[in-house]
């Protein structure tokens, strides 16, 4: 992360990404594929690491193995785009508010006051012993005889889809690709994002 001024001269947090152009490998019709879609991949692979139909699937589009592929509903424009176009930052304005939704970073297994928040017992009186971080109660006994679905108790906590909405794309460069978002994005440094309108 970084930080720049704005006009009002405040210091706002900023999440620099490396945006590379996207490629579109396929454009899914009505006709043929019941729905219209558009699929764009990028971040080039080895060919030696790419299974043999996804190889024909980028041939197809004119373009070298990717590692990242997403498909898009409902795209605006996808009539003016064929096979093997490359999407760049020049897609994005200055000011426009954009989603981003990556992987968050895993946190591995976690109990309830970490995980929830929860308070835990708060003292070590009244002959307690090694409670204080523990969940204590998660339900009645003999009526309803089960713990309800949902109940918020210790595990896996992060590495799971995050979204994080209405960032302002603060400056665009799109001589190095770069986009500069304020706020924070999810998952770890170098990790893949996915940035929507």
């Amino acid at each position: 992360m970084t930080s720049i001024f704005n006009e009002e001269g405040k210091n706002i947090a900023c999440t620099v990404i490396e945006a590379v152009p996207n490629v579109v490998t396929q454009v899914r019709t009505e006709d043929v594929d019941g729905y219209s879609a558009l699929q764009i991949a990028a971040v080039d692979r080895k060919e030696k690491n790419t299974p043999s139909a996804l190889k024909g699937h980028f041939k197809k589009a004119g373009t070298t193995p990717k590692r990242v592929v997403c498909e898009y509903q409902d795209w605006e424009g996808t009539e003016d785009l064929k096979l093997g176009d490359e999407l760049g930052v020049g897609i994005f304005q200055e000011g426009e508010f954009v989603d981003v939704v990556g992987t968050s970073k895993g946190k591995g297994f976690q109990g309830v006051v970490k995980r929830h928040g929860f308070a835990g017992v708060g003292q070590a009186t009244h002959g307690q012993h090694n409670r204080l971080r523990a969940p204590g109660s998660i339900g009645a006994g003999s009526d309803p005889s089960r713990v309800f679905k949902g109940m918020r108790m210790a595990g896996q906590m992060g590495n799971a889809k995050t979204t994080v909405q209405n960032l302002t794309i603060m400056k665009v460069d799109e001589e190095k690709n770069l986009l500069i978002i304020s706020g924070s994005v999810p998952g770890p440094k170098n990790g893949f994002l996915i940035v929507e309108k």
